[in-house]
């Protein structure tokens, strides 16, 4: 029997004291109260492996993927265990013997042969800006790469997202261009899979392209995307030569240096939510307060779990994919969260992250409204 490699120490699975801490954080265990699917029990699972006590099959698989891959485990536990980082061995392992549960291997399908996350014409991706005033086609030079991402261009319900990020952009003065067509997905849906080794050649060529353009920062509205080409990438390449920005630091950059004007709006009371690969993974915290701070009439109120202890929306780690109605319950309690506070508005800065809150609004017919910090800031902002 194939056993798998002991890691290295900073993801070692034999460090776990099985005290139980990353229980209660985890959104998969909330939902299934199982200890096979809680993140000791996976941590567990790659102890075996890793012991010669396991042969992993198609069970192993689905308890490992059935995971968002949130990293709220790696902030509860408290020998500061890296579990993220075991899951992610895991999954390479499972992808090595070809053990990819089918949803999830259509989507690495998806983006290695269509170079998209839904498998469409790759002419899908100009659609969104219809009536921007822009001409789609071949993408001009400018130092400024503002990268979509598949879900904002790709689902119809996205589009206010990059449709007024780049009202924003204009209205600060920033000259900026797109891949448009050309625009790949960053892979980051084949990392979570456990195939970042299929990455690199992705990572290398949108480098590429960027650069050919003239291209000195990319910036993005997705947090994935953000943190393959701030963190991913730069592991892969050896060497990262662009500024990669997410799209709430630019524009606070706009606002703090008098580039975009905000007048005032409504007064309305908002929620902010962390998106997890912005949040934890990231450390992104400041600036999309920041910029929610700075608008006039508008009132932040914070959630009872935030910034490194947001609770995750579910739609990260590929779950949306491997485990579509855990994802609708790990949105459940985070709008939960989000009425207790009393807010009209639901903040967030991930597309996706939008789109997952979104549709827990509409199951529970709750009376509040779901907008990424674009649309929050555009209402800003004078036509």
């Amino acid at each position: 029997m194939e056993t798998m490699q002991k890691p290295a120490v900073e993801v070692d699975p034999w460090r776990c004291t099985r005290c139980g801490a990353c229980l209660a954080v985890c959104p998969t265990y909330r939902v299934l109260g199982r200890e096979t699917e809680s993140p000791r029990g996976r941590v567990a699972l790659a102890r075996a492996w890793g012991e010669g006590r396991l042969d992993p099959g198609v069970r192993t698989a689905e308890l490992v993927y059935r995971c968002a891959l949130c990293a709220a485990c790696n902030t509860a536990c408290p020998t500061g265990l890296e579990v993220d980082r075991i899951l992610l061995e895991l999954r390479h392992g499972l992808a090595s013997r070809s053990l990819l549960p089918p949803a999830l291997a259509r989507l690495q399908g998806a983006v290695e042969e269509r170079h998209n996350i839904l498998g469409e014409d790759q002419a899908a991706r100009e659609l969104w800006r219809e009536g921007d005033g822009r001409p789609a086609g071949e993408p001009r030079r400018a130092e400024l790469v503002y990268f979509v991402g598949c879900v904002s261009a790709l689902f119809p319900s996205s589009y206010a997202v990059p449709q007024q990020t780049v009202r924003l952009l204009a209205a600060a003065g920033l000259e900026y261009t797109l891949l448009g067509g050309q625009e790949w997905c960053c892979g980051y849906p084949l990392l979570l899979n456990g195939r970042e080794d299929a990455m690199a050649g992705i990572a290398r060529d949108l480098v590429r392209r960027v650069l050919a353009l003239g291209g000195k920062t990319v910036v993005t509205s997705c947090p994935s995307c953000y943190h393959a080409w701030r963190h991913v990438y730069s592991r892969l390449l050896g060497d990262m030569p662009l500024e990669v920005l997410h799209v709430s630091e630019l524009l606070l950059r706009a606002v703090e240096e008098g580039r975009l004007h905000l007048r005032p709006v409504p007064e309305v009371v908002v929620t902010y939510h962390d998106p997890c690969d912005l949040g934890r993974r990231s450390g992104v915290y400041e600036a999309p307060r920041r910029l929610l701070g700075a608008i006039p009439g508008v009132r932040l109120v914070e959630m009872r779990d935030r910034r490194e202890n947001a609770l995750c929306c579910g739609g990260g780690g590929n779950m949306e994919s491997a485990a579509p109605r855990l994802v609708e319950e790990a949105a459940a309690r985070r709008l939960g969260q989000a009425l207790e506070t009393g807010a009209a508005v639901i903040a967030t800065a991930c597309p996706q992250c939008r789109r997952t809150l979104a549709g827990a609004v509409r199951r529970e017919k709750a009376r509040l409204r779901v907008w990424d910090l674009a649309e929050i800031l555009s209402k800003a902002v004078p036509q």
